[in-house]
Parts: C-alpha cells; sequence; structure tokens
C-alpha cells in the first residue's frame, strides 16, 4: 500500500475536514477524496462518513487508524535510519514552536550533543496543531507545545510554566502599549490572551513571528514588548531591560509529548535531558 495514502487518511482524521486535509498534505481536495477512495476500495471498507460538518471515522476507519500510524512511524523510521550518517546509531526529530526554541530547546541540542552523540538531531518548528499532527504520521518523535490536543496515544508530561512578561528598554514605558510598542508574535495561545487584554490596540507599530528578532530591536531600540521571562532575566538582572510591573503576565504550561509506542531506548535519553533542563526552569 502507498504509505501517501495511509498519511492522507491521517490527515483527514486529524482535520476532521477533505479541505483541511488537503492544505495539510499540499494537494488538492479532489486528490485527497481520490486517495480515501483508492484506500477505501484496497480495504474493501467505508472508512468515513461525509457530511456536512466535515468527514468521521466508520468502525472499520477506527480499526484502521492503528495500523495507518503504525504504517507510517515505520516507514518515517526507515527513512530516517536509511538516511543516517556515517558514525550516527539513531535520528531523533523534536518539533516546537519559536518561542520554546529561544532559551530552552538550544540548550536541549547542545546537551544531547554531548551526553549522546550516535544519535543525530532534527529540529522543526510550528505550532501545537501542526505538531500533532507530525506526531500522528510519524515525521517526528517528540513534540514540545503549549496546548495539545489530548489523544489517544499520545504521552503528555508537563515540563515548566512559561510566563510572557512586558519589559522595556524605554523608561518611560506604560503597561498600556504605546508608540515604541513591539508585538511578538507567540502563537495562537498569546494572540488570545493579547487581544483580549489590549483589545483597542489595532495595530502595532512594529509585528513580528520570530522572537529572537524582537528581543534584539529591544536591546537596540527604546521599546516595549511581550517576552518570555526565562529569556529576559538577565536583562533584568543588569537592568538593561525593565520590567513592565502593573501590565497583565501571561502564563502558559508546557508541555512534552511523544507517541506511546516510541523506541524508549532513543526516547528516554532525550526526555532526560528535557526533564534537566526544565527543572532549571521551574
Amino acid at each position: 500500500m502507498d504509505v501517501e495514502l495511509a498519511k492522507t487518511f491521517l490527515a483527514v482524521v486529524d482535520t476532521g475536514s477533505f479541505i483541511d486535509a488537503a492544505a495539510n498534505v499540499h494537494v488538492t481536495q479532489s486528490t485527497v477524496s481520490m486517495r480515501i477512495k483508492s484506500l477505501e476500495e484496497q480495504l474493501g471498507q467505508t472508512l468515513f462518513l461525509r457530511n456536512k460538518s466535515g468527514a468521521t471515522l466508520t468502525p472499520a476507519g477506527e480499526q484502521f487508524q492503528k495500523h495507518a500510524l503504525a504504517m507510517v512511524r515505520i516507514w518515517e523510521q526507515a527513512r530516517l535510519e536509511v538516511g543516517l550518517p556515517e558514525g550516527y546509531a539513531a535520528a531523533l526529530s523534536i518539533g516546537a514552536p519559536f518561542s520554546l526554541w529561544d532559551g530552552f530547546l538550544m540548550q536541549w541540542v547542545a546537551q544531547m550533543r554531548s551526553s549522546e552523540p550516535d544519535i543525530a538531531i532534527r529540529t522543526h518548528t510550528g505550532f501545537s496543531q501542526t505538531l500533532i499532527h507530525r506526531l500522528s504520521e510519524g515525521t517526528i518523535d517528540i513534540g514540545v507545545m503549549y496546548a495539545p490536543q489530548n489523544r489517544p496515544g499520545f504521552e503528555i508530561d508537563l515540563l515548566f510554566v512559561d510566563e510572557l512578561v512586558l519589559v522595556t528598554s524605554d523608561g518611560r514605558a506604560t503597561r498600556r502599549p504605546g508608540k515604541n510598542y513591539i508585538y511578538v508574535d507567540w502563537g495562537p495561545e498569546f494572540q488570545a490572551d493579547h487581544s483580549l487584554n489590549f483589545a483597542d490596540l489595532s495595530t502595532p507599530a512594529v509585528h513580528m513571528d520570530l522572537g529572537s528578532l524582537g528581543l534584539a530591536y529591544l536591546l537596540e531600540n527604546p521599546a516595549a514588548g511581550y517576552f518570555p521571562l526565562r529569556l529576559v532575566e538577565p536583562y533584568l538582572s543588569d537592568r538593561t531591560l525593565q520590567l513592565v510591573e502593573e501590565a497583565p503576565t501571561f502564563r502558559y504550561p508546557a508541555y512534552v509529548v511523544f507517541p506511546t509506542e516510541s523506541d524508549r531506548q532513543i526516547i528516554d535519553p532525550a526526555l532526560a535531558v528535557l526533564s534537566d533542563i526544565a527543572k532549571e526552569l521551574r
């Protein structure tokens, strides 16, 4: 069976929609329909019930889901092992939003290279929905994210709580964002909280979708913006930046997510390093 059929099937399961699945696998809706039809013909079973609200699994589809997950994971593992550079015993792929790479997961990569030098590391970025989909299809082994979807077949463990605070390099900044405010996009959760607390802020003067760029701008220009406390603590200590005391803060628990049926010989060392770094943050 073509592994692309299984990937397309899982995309429909994840999104509940042929249209959204097409966007996820980067094909047209008609191609998704053709692939699912081909899969159903090969299995001799109807896998989805289609209606105006989307697509839901039939009992046969629910049974096939676990096999599709296993099939894609085996294929991805085989592809990675075949492509391993000489001298490496295994490969590990981890995904997370940009905000968790800065000041957290970059430390993890460095420590993994030191403690597990025979494991090749592949890194990816994305928000929770994308990462869960990639975990489902087997293209990443571990996801670190703020708001994971609780699904069967995954283990979810709390790492630490990230706190986003308003800081300024301009002593005149107030709790309400002003003309020197830069908006850094820390993901869907922050977008919702920011809109709720600053509904009157229509268009920030500067909008950035990468935290490291926002911090670099803040350090070189009189401005204010929201950043994880773990990132700005050194600059608060030496008074390069100041905390805007009365501004709202936003707290987001960060979780590690991985498939229950993972290769524990590879996953466990990575989880141990993640746990140690998270303990330092806590």
